[in-house]
């Protein structure tokens, strides 16, 4: 499965955690949602779907009737589908949340991933948001030797982009080393509490 399928896999199964849904609807929440799938279409949707329902991992029910008004844009068959996540589904996105490989760093699916961080495990966000701090100080240091080596050489319109797009990522590294510290604030307040903290009298 590529890169790009698979995050849409996974941004799926997400949605339909929470609830089951049209087509409509779920395009509809990854657009505003997840603001990386703007561009994907019902053509790239549709087979995401088909495919996760031949996995087993989505179920196919009837829904409501094509006089609903989410489904005005799509033929009948397909507004009366509804898609559910099975107990597989679920076990398969349990899956997915516990991956920290490098595919979670990169820029599309790092968004992805950062939307579900809260039914993520705490040491799995850790392990995600030191991964993309890392990747970015790399591209930050490739980016910075590359300005040095052609400052004299490119026009002030092209060296303020790059001085753009290297400042645009020091952002984001302030921003994931603010968020670490958070989560590693949060787990040495729990670290410090006692047995006799989690109890109410």
């Amino acid at each position: 499965m590529s890169r790009r399928s698979g995050v849409l896999e996974f941004a799926v199964l997400g949605l339909l955690r929470e609830s089951p849904m049209h087509g409509y609807e779920l395009r509809k929440r990854l657009n505003t949602s997840l603001g990386v799938f703007r561009a994907f279409s019902y053509g790239s949707l549709y087979p995401c779907l088909k495919t996760l329902v031949q996995q087993g991992w989505l179920a196919e029910e009837p829904g409501g009737s094509p006089d609903d008004p989410r489904a005005t844009p799509l033929s009948n068959r397909r507004a009366k589908i509804v898609y559910r996540l099975t107990a597989e589904g679920k076990e398969r996105f349990e899956e997915l949340l516990g991956q920290t490989g490098p595919d979670a760093w990169e820029d599309e699916h790092f968004g992805v991933r950062f939307a579900f961080f809260g039914q993520t495990s705490r040491d799995v966000r850790m392990r995600v948001l030191e991964g993309r701090r890392s990747r970015l100080e790399e591209r930050l240091a490739k980016m910075r030797a590359s300005m040095s080596r052609t400052r004299e050489k490119l026009d002030a319109y092209t060296l303020e982009l790059q001085r753009h797009g290297m400042e645009s990522v020091e952002r984001e590294v302030r921003w994931l080393n603010e968020l670490i510290e958070s989560e590693r604030e949060g787990r040495d307040q729990r670290d410090q509490r006692g047995p006799s903290d989690d109890t109410t009298t």
